[in-house]
């Protein structure tokens, strides 16, 4: 019996210590990025909130070298909604046409530009709803605004950090309102404002999609991804060839 109530006892102290490491580990993935990278920037080009919404909204199924191509020329005539609008649909899809989707997208830029003159004075709203309710601004959209143009400490899930945190893992789930809900709640307050960009970077640019550089990815150690890849010590010499 006393060996009953004692294993009874164990499990929430040996839970609790789990619990406790990887909230250490966690801690330790953003304490590296922070270290490696103190102030992240997001890569999309833009002047103001607006040009920084239009971007995000042309971003979608696009690259953001692709938006920013297009962007520069189109944000020197027109960097808020009352030149978009004068620059018209026509003139706004001939600026964007390398960018995937660019008539749909068009259309949604201007309309969203007359809906932030009609009912917010032509200026970008710091609140979540009243960016979703714009045309072609969905809730990833609204964060990336919300965290880069007003410093809000939200996370934004795209593709990227979608993968990573399934992959190393920190929020597992299977949407990305799962892992948004997920990371929300396990990363640390001090490391929030940057968590959206320092995943996206280490998404991008070491934790890609077909193959994880995982030999320079300053949270190996820290990662339990059961597909890491190696490549052969230094001193390993090839075959010859016969």
């Amino acid at each position: 019996m006393a060996n009953k109530k004692s294993l009874r006892a164990g499990a929430p102290r040996a839970s609790a210590a789990r619990a406790l490491a990887e909230a250490k580990r966690v801690t330790e993935i953003f304490e590296r990025f922070e270290k490696a990278n103190p102030q992240p920037k997001g890569e999309l080009e833009h002047v103001n909130p607006f040009t920084l919404l239009v971007a995000v909204v042309l971003s979608a199924q696009a690259t953001d070298a692709g938006v920013n191509k297009a962007t520069r020329t189109l944000f020197t005539m027109a960097d808020t909604p009352q030149k978009m609008l004068a620059l018209g649909e026509e003139r706004l899809r001939e600026s964007i046409k390398t960018i995937g989707l660019y008539r749909t997208k068009a259309k949604n830029v201007i309309a969203l530009c007359a809906q932030l003159l009609e009912k917010h004075s032509g200026e970008v709203p710091h609140d979540r709803e009243a960016l979703q309710a714009l045309p072609g601004v969905g809730r990833k959209t609204a964060n990336v605004v919300l965290n880069i143009a007003f410093g809000e400490p939200v996370i934004a899930v795209d593709t990227h950090i979608f993968r990573v945190s399934n992959r190393l893992p920190l929020a597992p789930g299977k949407t990305v309102e799962q892992v948004e809900a997920g990371l929300e709640t396990i990363v640390p307050d001090r490391f929030k404002v940057h968590a959206h960009h320092w995943l996206i970077l280490h998404g991008r640019y070491v934790c890609k999609a077909r193959r994880p550089e995982c030999e320079r990815c300053l949270i190996e150690d820290l990662c339990r991804f059961p597909g890491k890849t190696t490549l052969p010590p230094p001193s390993a010499k090839a075959p010859r060839s016969r």
